[in-house]
């Protein structure tokens, strides 16, 4: 039997496409490790899998100014070391990784002991992780057509984003069952991310006396980032969901949405029309603008900036999505940017 290792971390969207995979490589007969840091969000996401998760020190490296640039190295470091001692002990056939700053050390262990490594970048511009990486790769796939000219010729492979099988089978009355709501209005989905968007979960807030009069709203608001007070008929709020998030977009007829490549590539294989709130490039190296606009471009999405978020803008925004949503759904279905399980799978037998 083969085994392979994944890698990635520090955010959802650092780990989900690797679960998208998961059940590909049981069925092709692989045995499955995962290589994380000890306490990141893909620890508690992997083992609930039932997959063997390995811990390692992660530090991460910045190209701003901030006290922990002085101490993070060492963690990096560390990092390395335990990588090392791992793929020495799994001896792996390949290793996978979708990036985050873990997934650095493992990616160089792996290629010092050549073992081949497919790396994937989901955003237009490769991360500084992947950038590192990218010496250690054998091959390198990514979302956009744009970004594999920014990539090494021979390793670069066009495939689209691995999306979760069971994202695509999600139940209308399981939604409903889940959520109390009725199918009496529309349904808005707002997702911040993993760890929640203060300006978009205070953006959609600000607009819920509005919104309320003429949709139902799900707000997925980030750990910590619960308002109690705000407690009312029709608005749902949850920090994180896993295994019913299928159930939620099945319900759902339009979604708010920052801009990370997973995400709207998610929103695409579901063919949800979808307004995005990139990350300004202020607090970003711009990659969320980046795919925001290629996506408002091919018709698939409404771009809203952070910048000019608030009531009366989400409105509009919502107003003009929900009353156009059939155009934003012919665009998508017309895509042939489809879900990467299969070409990565199909790479991963082939390099293993």
């Amino acid at each position: 039997m083969k085994r392979i290792v994944l890698t990635g971390g520090g955010t959802a969207g650092h780990v989900t496409p690797n679960m998208a995979l998961v059940p590909s490589l049981k069925e092709a007969g692989y045995d499955i490790q995962y290589i994380g840091s000890y306490n990141g969000i893909e620890k508690r996401l992997i083992e609930e899998m039932g997959i063997p998760y390995h811990g390692i020190s992660s530090g991460k490296l910045r190209r701003y100014f901030d006290p922990k640039n002085f101490s993070d190295p060492f963690k990096v470091m560390k990092g390395y070391l335990e990588a090392s001692h791992m793929i020495r002990k799994l001896k792996p056939d390949i290793v996978f990784s979708k990036g985050g700053f873990v997934s650095v050390p493992v990616v160089l262990a792996a290629s010092h002991k050549h073992i081949p490594v497919i790396i994937h970048e989901s955003d237009m511009t490769p991360g500084l992780a992947n950038k590192i990486a990218m010496r250690g790769a054998t091959k390198i796939c990514c979302n956009f057509p744009e970004t594999v000219k920014l990539l090494p010729a021979d390793k670069a492979v066009l495939t689209g984003t691995p999306i979760r099988r069971e994202l695509l089978n999600g139940s209308r009355d399981a939604g409903f069952a889940f959520t109390g709501l009725s199918d009496d209005k529309p349904i808005l989905l707002m997702m911040g991310g993993s760890t929640g968007s203060r300006a978009v979960n205070a953006g959609l807030r600000s607009a819920l006396p509005q919104l309320l009069k003429e949709f139902h709203v799900i707000h997925l608001c980030g750990k910590g980032n619960l308002d109690s007070t705000l407690a009312q008929p029709g608005y749902i709020q949850y920090e994180y969901i896993s295994d019913e998030l299928k159930d939620l977009f099945a319900i759902s007829d339009i979604v708010l949405s920052r801009a990370g490549a997973n995400a709207i590539c998610e929103l695409l294989a579901l063919k949800k029309p979808n307004i995005l709130v990139p990350l300004p490039a202020a607090v970003s190296r711009g990659d969320q603008i980046l795919n925001a606009n290629s996506f408002k471009k091919q018709g698939f999405s409404y771009v809203l900036e952070e910048e000019k978020l608030n009531a009366d803008t989400l409105m509009a925004a919502v107003h003009e999505v929900y009353n156009n949503r059939d155009s934003y759904k012919k665009a998508m279905v017309t895509s042939n940017q489809s879900n990467g399980v299969d070409i990565v799978i199909k790479l991963i037998k082939e390099l293993s």
